[in-house]
């Protein structure tokens, strides 16, 4: 039976991709919090990782984007990994029209990086049990 990294590595690879993104997002989020009209953004991270995992999709490809070729034009939705960055509705508004709400990014940031380290430590796994069947132990 061949071993392959798809199927030695599992889902984790694809999903440590889409925590780093995500991470990105929230970052921004927190860096802007004082930014006038900055609208906070997110990544539906189980619909990116479902299209991650679609088998005719590939997640290291940015998607396309609309090409505008006038100032009057509208942008398109915005994606990342194949998900749509959506708007966050906030709790409390603020008088600028920032939507950035600082405790629920911190708070969100902070279970992305748990999650971020646990894909990790699952992937470390992997290749520990992969390195133990080269040396055939």
């Amino acid at each position: 039976m061949p071993i392959n990294f798809n199927s030695a590595l599992g889902v984790h690879p694809q999903a440590l991709m889409l925590r780093e993104k995500r991470g990105e997002i929230l970052a921004a989020n927190l860096a802007n919090a004082d930014t006038p009209d900055y609208k906070a953004r997110d990544l539906d991270f189980k619909s990116a990782f479902k299209q991650a995992l679609s088998p005719n999709n590939s997640v290291t490809s940015e998607s396309s984007s609309l090409k505008l070729t006038n100032n009057e034009h509208l942008a398109g939705q915005q994606t990342m990994l194949g998900a749509t960055l959506m708007y966050r509705n906030p709790q409390q508004s603020s008088l600028d029209g920032n939507t950035v709400e600082g405790h629920i990014e911190q708070a969100k940031y902070a279970e992305n990086s748990v999650q971020y380290e646990a894909s990790l430590s699952f992937l470390k796994g992997n290749f520990s049990d992969l390195l133990t069947a080269i040396k055939g132990q």
